[in-house]
C-alpha cells in the first residue's frame, strides 16, 4: 500500500485546483462590453419587445392554465421564437392540477341587501348549488386569524381588509399575497364555511377586484375563497362597523377537474464556443382570466424574447447560448419553473447566470446579484453599462432570479435580479385592467435594453458567475 501517498497528494492537488478555479475571477472582455453598450443603444431605439406583447395580447388574449387559450399559447410562442430567428426551438412537459372558472357572483344579503363585486381564487372549492349564505366574521390581520378559536369561525366567512399602498418594489405585495394564499386555508382547518379578502390590489377606485392564487393543495380541504374590489371592501367594512350580524351570499361555479399536461416553451440562441453553458432569461407564458395578461406576464415573455433577437442579430453568435424560457403555470403554483429546476438541476453549473422578468414593464431600476465572490467584478462592469439607463446596483441585496427561475437559484444557479418600477403594477395586477394599453413602448425598450446587455456580457464573460449544486442555500434572497 506503498502507493497511498501518492494517491493522496494528487487526490490534494485535485482539490486546491478546483478550488483555485473556483475563486479565479471572472471578467467581461472589454469588447464584449463594448457590443453590449452596443446593444444598451440600439435596443433603446427598438420596439420589438412591444411588438410581441401586442402579437400575445392580441392573438392569442388570457391565457388562464390549462384553459382554452393554454395551447393557443403555446402555438404561438413556439411560431414567434421561430419568426424571431431562434436556433434551437422545443417544448418540456408541465403537469398540473387543473382548476376551471365557470362564474363568480357574490351579494350581501343582511342588514342592507346589495351586490358585491368579487373574483374567485385560484384553487378555490365551489359553492353548493344555490350559492352559500353565511355570516361574515371579520379579522384585522392574518396573525389574528391564526390565534383565533374556531368556535369564533365556524360555519362563518372570514373577511382580512389589509389594504396595499403603492410602492416602487411592491414591497406591500408581501403581506397581501400572504393573506390570500395562507388565510384559506388557515380558515379551512377552523371549520370557515367561506373566505373573503380585500383584493391584494393598490387600485382604489375601481370596481375591479384581484384575482390570485390560494394555497389549498388538497381538493377536499378546500373552500369557497374570493376576492372583492377595494370599493366592495369598503363598503362591507362600512356595514360591519354598524355592529349588526352581516350575512354574505357566495355563489361560485369554480374548482379542480383532474390535471392537464401543459409545457414550458423554449427558445434558443446556441452559443458558438460553449454551446451547452447557457445564460437564462425568461418570463410566464400563462396569466390570469380576467384581463389579456400584458402586464403579468407577456411583457416578461416578450422582453426575453426580443432581448435573445437582438443578440441573434450581432455579426457573431455569442460564446455561450442564450436559454429564452416562456414558463408554464406560474400563476398557480410556479409548476412550470418547478418542472424546469428539476429537469435541469443535473446541469446547474452549467447555468452560467440568469434572471426572469415578472414584475409588469416598468422601468428596472435596480439590480442585485447572488455570484461567487471572484464573480463582483464582471456584476460591476454590468452595472457600468447600465447605469447610464437608470439602473442602480444594489451590492447588499442578493438575486433572486425572478419567479420561476427562483427555483432554479434555490439549486445552485448565480442569479439577478432586476427591479423594475412597481409603483402602479398593483393597480393592473390579476384583474380585467391587465391589458395592452398598460404597457409605455418606451418602457419596454429600456427592460429589452437591460435584458440585451447583460445577457450578452454573461455569455462572453471569461470565466463563471459560481454556480454549482447548492451553491446559494444560504442566500435568502426574496422577490
Amino acid at each position: 500500500m506503498r502507493f497511498l501517498p501518492t494517491l493522496l497528494a494528487a487526490s490534494l492537488m485535485l482539490a486546491t485546483g478546483a478550488a483555485s478555479a473556483a475563486d479565479t475571477s471572472t471578467v467581461i472582455p472589454a469588447a464584449a462590453v463594448q457590443t453590449a453598450t452596443q446593444l444598451r443603444d440600439k435596443a433603446m431605439a427598438d420596439d420589438t419587445g412591444y411588438k410581441i406583447v401586442a402579437s400575445l395580447t392580441t392573438e392569442v388574449g388570457p391565457r388562464i392554465a390549462g384553459g382554452p387559450a393554454d395551447q393557443r399559447g403555446r402555438d404561438w410562442a413556439i411560431a414567434k421564437f421561430k419568426e424571431l430567428g431562434f436556433d434551437k426551438v422545443y417544448t418540456e412537459p408541465v403537469t398540473y392540477p387543473l382548476w376551471e372558472r365557470r362564474s363568480e357572483h357574490g351579494a350581501i344579503v343582511a342588514p342592507f341587501p346589495q351586490p358585491l363585486m368579487l373574483t374567485a381564487l385560484g384553487y378555490s372549492a365551489g359553492t353548493p348549488k344555490g350559492g352559500l349564505t353565511a355570516e361574515v366574521v371579520k379579522f384585522d390581520s392574518l396573525d389574528a386569524l391564526k390565534k383565533a378559536s374556531a368556535d369564533a369561525v365556524k360555519g362563518k366567512i372570514v373577511y382580512i381588509g389589509f389594504r396595499m399602498t403603492r410602492q416602487k418594489d411592491g414591497h406591500d405585495y408581501g403581506m397581501g399575497s400572504a393573506i390570500r394564499t395562507q388565510g384559506p386555508v388557515i380558515a379551512s382547518k377552523l371549520g370557515a364555511a367561506g373566505y373573503l379578502l380585500r383584493s391584494a390590489g393598490t387600485d382604489e377606485h375601481s370596481r375591479t377586484p384581484h384575482t390570485g392564487v390560494t394555497g389549498f393543495t388538497d381538493p377536499k380541504q378546500a373552500i369557497p375563497a374570493a376576492a372583492l374590489s377595494n370599493p366592495d371592501a369598503d363598503q362591507l367594512e362600512r356595514i360591519l362597523a354598524y355592529g349588526k350580524p352581516v350575512s354574505v351570499k357566495l355563489d361560485l361555479d369554480v374548482g379542480f377537474n383532474g390535471s392537464y399536461t401543459g409545457a414550458n416553451v423554449i427558445g434558443e440562441i446556441t452559443g458558438k464556443k460553449y454551446p451547452d453553458q447557457v445564460v437564462a432569461i425568461g418570463g410566464h407564458l400563462d396569466s390570469w382570466d380576467p384581463g389579456t395578461g400584458a402586464i403579468d406576464d407577456g411583457a416578461g415573455v416578450a422582453i426575453a424574447m426580443a432581448a435573445g433577437k437582438l443578440i441573434r442579430d450581432l455579426p457573431q453568435r455569442p460564446d455561450r447560448t442564450i436559454r429564452v424560457i416562456a414558463f408554464a403555470n406560474e400563476e398557480m403554483g410556479l409548476w412550470g419553473g418547478r418542472a424546469y429546476a428539476d429537469k435541469h438541476a443535473p446541469d446547474t453549473v452549467k447555468h452560467q447566470l440568469g434572471t426572469e422578468s415578472d414584475f409588469g414593464s416598468g422601468r428596472v431600476w435596480r439590480m442585485s446579484a447572488s455570484v461567487k465572490p471572484g464573480a463582483i467584478g464582471a456584476i460591476e462592469q454590468m452595472a457600468k453599462v447600465l447605469a447610464p439607463i437608470g439602473v442602480a446596483y444594489d451590492a447588499k441585496r442578493p438575486g433572486g432570479g425572478g419567479s420561476d427561475l427562483s427555483q432554479m437559484h434555490a439549486k445552485g444557479m448565480a442569479a439577478l435580479s432586476l427591479t423594475q418600477d412597481g409603483t402602479y403594477y398593483f393597480d393592473y395586477h390579476h384583474n380585467a385592467n391587465d391589458t395592452l394599453d398598460k404597457i409605455d413602448p418606451r418602457d419596454m425598450a429600456q427592460n429589452v435594453a437591460v435584458y440585451a446587455a447583460f445577457s450578452y456580457m454573461a455569455a462572453q464573460a471569461q470565466g463563471d458567475f459560481g454556480s454549482a449544486p447548492g451553491a446559494f442555500s444560504k442566500d435568502g434572497a426574496a422577490e
